[in-house]
């Protein structure tokens, strides 16, 4: 097996003078030092030359360390691992999910899965992997420079991403990213795959803030400013088909009766994928520079505008739109909350992660009174994102990722939870 190499990058000028500058500054007081530990983002060259030659190696099962997206296929459940590969876990038993084994992809940040075949990107490229046998699963595929985006430098196939690690400092400045900046997904951005599917195909579930999504055989992912559209009929042979140019800020995608919804920092994109290979815009609902996932039903469209590293200036708020005339969305109402992140609809129910401050659910069949009429509100439990799945609801959040019954929204019980290493930053 060939091992791609690693370079690291030297730290930048202004932060040797920044620590020289702050270490000889005089005092009038004694000298106090205190130590701090943190985890940040080292940024570190990669040549993909190198990285397409190492080998995609399937392990045996392992312990959940810093766990990303999650996707839910017949009866396993898929865990992102960011920059590292994907569990896939036997979920026939929510109360009970098994590790079965984890696909070393490096670079992966999203997935989608149609009719047996796995959707990965790999920095650059689209990996596909034939699944059907999640015990002896096959790479079959991949398309190269699709997400071309990634490179540094396009001409030597290196490309910038950043390594996860532990430092520790003297001073409480955090030097460096605590996260990857917005040119990468960061853990608290992310998407929804469907359960719609064309006549022939089998479509997965994802989470509200993914970027990968399927509909009427085609893969849609999104990066920061555009949305890439990829003819997956021939599900083992995805074609690139065109990017088209979305502005600035793109964050979600969530696909609803041949329609894209697709959330951004400063709105919510709507268009019409009648025909598949070529979206055409219908219009935006602009709102104040936030993060924002989106999920939607035939009447109503349920925005999350929150506030975070990436968007210092937003606001905590969950908005309601009427998108019966979808060429002109109109905000119903927007309701305050606490720091929301992902949702998740089901019937007249909303599922609705707040961050740090735990998991609520509203009754929203009337959506002018959502605010009074709250069911739950799990303050235990920490959450960045929802799936309303066929067997369980499925949160993954500071602490790992747990299942709940929910067959009575206002009492959600748990089933089980999949406790991780490095918890998720909320």
């Amino acid at each position: 097996m060939k091992t791609a190499q690693i370079h690291s990058v030297n730290w930048p000028l202004f932060y040797s003078l920044a620590m020289i500058f702050f270490l000889t500054l005089p005092s009038c007081h004694d000298e106090v030092k205190s130590t701090y530990t943190f985890r940040t983002m080292v940024p570190v060259f990669l040549d993909m030359n190198m990285v397409r030659e190492a080998d995609i190696i399937i392990e045996p099962a392992k312990p959940l360390d810093n766990p990303g997206k999650i996707y839910i296929y017949e009866d396993y459940l898929f865990i992102n691992e960011p920059q590292k590969g994907i569990h896939i876990l036997d979920n026939s038993n929510p109360s009970s999910p098994s590790n079965v084994n984890f696909i070393n992809v490096p670079g992966n940040v999203d997935l989608a899965i149609n009719s047996n075949f796995l959707y990965a990107d790999s920095y650059v490229d689209l990996l596909v992997f034939d699944i059907s046998d999640v015990r002896n699963i096959n790479l079959t595929e991949r398309v190269e420079d699709v997400f071309e985006h990634m490179y540094s430098d396009m001409s030597r196939s290196t490309i910038l991403t950043f390594k996860d690690t532990v430092m520790t400092s003297d001073s409480e400045m955090m030097w460096g990213w605590q996260g990857r900046p917005g040119t990468w997904m960061t853990m608290d951005r992310a998407m929804t795959a469907s359960a719609n599917s064309s006549a022939s195909q089998s479509y997965g579930q994802g989470g509200s803030m993914a970027r990968f999504t399927l509909q009427s055989g085609h893969l849609y992912a999104v990066d920061d400013y555009s949305l890439r559209v990829f003819d997956v009929i021939q599900a083992q042979e995805p074609k690139h088909l065109k990017n088209i140019n979305l502005g600035w800020g793109i964050e979600t995608i969530f696909p609803f009766q041949e329609k894209l919804f697709i959330g951004s920092q400063t709105g919510m994109h709507i268009y019409d994928a009648s025909d598949p290979s070529t979206p055409q815009k219908m219009s935006v609902y602009e709102h104040i520079t936030a993060c924002d996932p989106v999920v939607v039903n035939e009447q109503h469209a349920f925005v999350t505008l929150r506030t975070g590293p990436m968007c210092r200036f937003g606001m905590d708020e969950l908005h309601v739109l009427d998108i019966q005339n979808l060429y002109a969305p109109k905000l119903v109402k927007a309701y305050p909350m606490l720091n929301p992140h992902g949702l998740s609809l089901f019937e007249n129910y909303l599922y609705l992660a707040e961050g740090k401050h735990g998991l609520k659910s509203f009754n929203v069949s009337d959506v002018n009174t959502i605010d009074t009429n709250q069911l739950e509100f799990l303050k235990s439990m920490k959450s960045v994102d929802i799936i309303a799945g066929p067997k369980s609801l499925i949160v993954i959040g500071a602490d790992g990722v747990c299942q709940f019954d929910y067959s009575n929204p206002a009492q959600l019980r748990k089933l089980s939870c999949i406790q991780v290493k490095q918890p998720a930053i909320v």
